[in-house]
């Protein structure tokens, strides 16, 4: 292969693999809706409707380590595919959950999507990371991650006029006969068929250009002798990986941070009806063009700053940023309030890939393991929402909720602030054998 054939590989490699965060961000961010939705459709308390995220965010938790396993037996590529696989099932999955108007039938189709999703992230992100020149990780999934954000904007504005339709008022709807009632809602219900049918036939659409491309092998994954490892080689490699301080807290460290952003985007709408009056289709432009927007600004933006700042100190800058905005959220209300959580947005935004490149780093052989671990601890979305919906509930003030998140931000800050001693002392090796070549 020439130099210039080899160059257009891994560039189409990249880009049908940053369709994939693109897509994962899709439909992550159609949450945020589905959560007013089915709250009004099933008559939920705010607790209840998080079970949306904990459907979605234990599925993380129950396949990253097989797919961990499944990269090193069949490589990124077929991991990729069977990701894809699962997650057209769970979108086709959404019209039966409709017809039946069961909200269990919904949580199994989103606990099916996120598998695929588990899959996808555990494999999507090392392989990036390791698509080109080491020192450049960081940055490059950065990058791939901004499309993830650009998904963030795009997916509120447009799952809100597909999905929040303007139903019957909620004083009409308790005026009706119980059964009139349940038809109606079930009707209302059925608006969530055609995006997630769209969604279905265009992952499959994309499984299909993944089958016949030609991926630049990286890293160790990829089948063969390495691949075929037995189930007790995997179970050796998983606690060598857990032996790595640094994978160790970067685990700890998105446990949190997920747990923070999903309890940001997915209250977001009920936090802006509740403390600024908006409506939920106003409060949905909101959140895509406030904070979605925001998010994959700060993505480009976190990216444009790597090149002048160590990545683990601007994490540490950003988290105590965004614990402070947290607490603004927390007790100032109206459009303040909205406006403090369209600026954690922003802060977050590079959190996931930079804790994530920053836990695997020189992790070499264990780097599929590694990520294994660092996206099982994606579980922290099952988890934070439920304490921010029972604190929700408890004090029946949505805003205290925050309360969550900002714990989550201070340890991220603990995270980087350890992560930045690392580089330091890294970098200060590094200049040592210069030295001693000069």
């Amino acid at each position: 292969m020439t130099e210039a054939s080899s160059r257009q590989s891994y560039a189409f490699a990249f880009v049908m693999t940053t369709s994939l965060f693109f897509m994962w961000g899709f439909v992550h961010n159609l949450d945020p809706i589905l959560i007013p939705h089915l709250r009004r459709a099933f008559n939920l308390t705010v607790l209840q409707s998080a079970l949306v995220d904990s459907a979605v965010f234990v599925a993380y938790f129950v396949m990253a380590l097989p797919a961990g396993m499944l990269i090193r037996r069949v490589g990124y590529k077929w991991a990729m595919i069977f990701g894809l696989s699962l997650f057209a099932a769970g979108a086709l999955l959404f019209l039966p959950a409709a017809d039946t108007h069961r909200y269990a039938v919904f949580l199994a189709a989103l606990f099916i999507i996120a598998c695929g999703l588990a899959v996808l992230e555990t494999a999507a992100n090392p392989y990036i990371s390791m698509l080109g020149r080491p020192e450049r990780a960081v940055q490059r999934l950065n990058l791939a991650q901004s499309f993830n954000g650009l998904a963030a904007t795009l997916a509120p504005i447009v799952g809100a006029r597909l999905i929040l339709v303007d139903g019957v008022p909620d004083a009409q709807l308790q005026a009706m006969p119980e059964s009139l009632r349940q038809a109606t809602l079930a009707a209302e219900a059925a608006s969530v068929k055609g995006p997630y049918l769209a969604i279905a036939l265009v992952i499959m659409l994309i499984a299909v250009i993944f089958y016949f491309l030609k991926m630049p092998a990286v890293g160790a994954a990829g089948g063969g002798a390495a691949g075929q490892a037995a189930p007790a080689a995997a179970g050796s490699a998983l606690l060598r990986a857990m032996r790595k301080a640094s994978i160790r807290r970067a685990a700890i460290a998105q446990f949190f941070y997920v747990g923070a952003q999903v309890c940001v985007f997915s209250f977001f709408i009920l936090y802006a009806s509740q403390a600024a009056g908006l409506a939920q289709v106003a409060a949905a432009d909101y959140l895509g063009w406030g904070c979605g927007l925001a998010f994959v600004c700060g993505r480009f933006a976190g990216t444009w700053l790597m090149k002048y700042f160590a990545s683990a100190r601007l994490l540490f800058s950003y988290a105590l940023a965004c614990a402070g905005l947290s607490a603004v959220a927390m007790f100032a209300g109206g459009m303040a309030g909205v406006a403090a959580v369209i600026g954690i947005a922003f802060f977050m935004s590079i959190m996931f890939p930079t804790i994530f490149a920053l836990g695997i780093h020189g992790a070499g052989a264990d780097t599929e393991m590694g990520s294994s671990l660092i996206i099982m601890s994606i579980v922290g979305g099952a988890v934070l929402p439920l304490v921010f919906g029972y604190i929700s509930d408890a004090t029946h003030n949505l805003q205290y909720g925050f309360a969550a998140p900002l714990l989550c931000f201070l340890v991220i800050a603990w995270f980087a602030r350890a992560a930045a001693r690392e580089q330091g002392a890294q970098a200060a090796v590094a200049n040592d054998g210069v030295l001693q070549h000069v």
